[in-house]
């Protein structure tokens, strides 16, 4: 065989591996459990931290404030040195759409060994747990919430399972308008469901734990037991570690793609998504060159290979190069079908994987290289020059 029709056939091993061995995270069947209205509905403290958000509170809090739930909820707003007004706009929103109560204040800067928004965080429990909720939900300032999300949430954790979960996360559907957005964002949630494959996190005893940040309802017990935020405040890919934390203290966790929770923050340009993946690329590899090193040729062998070497072998008349690449390419396209149909997108994008792909792998050399430069995790105005990673095993 021609070493191109080697790299094709190792990259369509890959590719079937992946399809049938790694927890089918292609699939996008993971939603809320099946459950029922609990007996008696537990009370909830909703923390919300927010920095420079005036742009998207008048969409997303809103969606908070309307709440349709049955029992006590107050809604923590933790302003994080905001410049833009976002704690007077928070305090109009409330006074204007009226609905659940609302606290806002503010920190101050965080201490030394904390990222802003974990140091927001932390406030915003603080001053929940003067309440004693049993359940905390944990939400971002772009996302909007369907009137009966935080009912649905608390269902699932307390009525999904015999015996309840400790954490139900739902990955935010993420907004999807722009040319840039629909080349770019459902490849991030299906490389995330690749590394975090979504059933294997919601198996009990399993070792893969994940959340996503932007929705994450945690029994408030659980949070102590496992030290949240404390325990995760040095964190950029804080998600992934609160799971984690949790699930090394004994909770049972749940995560899965949302149908009535979306993101309303937008990305219109290729810059704006460069920033948003490059600020945590690097942490995920915990700032390893030897770890980049291998991601580098591993992408290029996964998601780059099979295109290449199919055009390579029609050059050059090598037939298994053209059968093995092309099988690894419509394996790749088929395995992202799915999550372009839950994004309401044509599945013409899928053959255009290896493109986005690409891109994914030069926003991780330019996270590798901000980082050396001491720009690391950069975000509304601070920088992490050596966050903690997320924790692995």
């Amino acid at each position: 065989m021609s070493a191109v029709a080697w790299i094709a056939v190792s990259s369509l091993i890959v590719w079937v591996w992946l399809l049938l061995g790694q927890g089918l995270f292609w699939r996008t069947d993971q939603r809320l459990p099946r459950r029922t209205a609990p007996a008696r509905w537990p009370s909830v403290a909703v923390v919300v931290p927010a920095r420079d958000e005036a742009g998207m509170l008048p969409v997303s809090l809103p969606s908070l404030l309307a709440q349709d739930y049955p029992g006590e909820a107050e809604i923590f707003l933790v302003d994080d040195c905001s410049k833009d007004g976002t704690g007077d706009l928070a305090r109009t929103l409330s006074v204007r759409y009226g609905g659940l109560p609302l606290t806002v204040s503010s920190p101050g800067e965080p201490e030394p060994g904390w990222t802003g928004k974990l140091w927001a965080v932390r406030h915003g429990v603080t001053l929940a747990r003067e309440r004693k909720p049993e359940f905390l939900l944990l939400t971002d300032a772009d996302i909007a919430h369907e009137p009966d999300s935080l009912r649905e949430l608390v269902a699932a954790a307390t009525t999904g399972t015999p015996d309840g979960f400790d954490l139900v996360s739902q990955m935010a559907r993420l907004r999807v308008v722009s040319a840039w957005e629909r080349l770019i964002v459902p490849a991030f949630v299906y490389f995330f469901g690749q590394l975090y494959p979504f059933r294997r996190v919601n198996r009990a005893g399993s070792g893969t734990a994940a959340a996503a940040g932007g929705c994450v309802l945690l029994r408030t017990e659980a949070a102590e037991r496992a030290r949240i935020p404390e325990s995760i405040r040095q964190s950029v890919i804080d998600d992934v570690s609160l799971a984690r934390a949790v699930q090394d203290s004994g909770g049972r966790i749940w995560l899965g793609l949302a149908e009535r929770v979306d993101s309303v923050r937008p990305y219109p340009r290729l810059g704006d998504l460069w920033r948003m993946i490059s600020r945590s690329a690097y942490t995920q590899l915990r700032h390893s060159p030897l770890l980049l090193a291998g991601t580098v040729p591993g992408l290029a062998l996964v998601y780059l290979a099979p295109p290449v070497t199919l055009v390579a072998g029609l050059l050059t008349g090598d037939a298994l190069a053209v059968w093995a690449g092309g099988a690894a390419w419509a394996v790749m396209a088929g395995t992202y079908m799915p999550m372009l149909a839950y994004y309401r997108q044509p599945l013409w994008l899928a053959p255009l994987l290896p493109v986005t792909a690409l891109l994914y792998l030069l926003m991780t050399v330019d996270s590798a290289v901000q980082h050396r430069r001491g720009r690391g995790a950069a975000w509304k105005g601070r920088t992490y020059a050596r966050p903690e990673a997320a924790p692995d095993r």
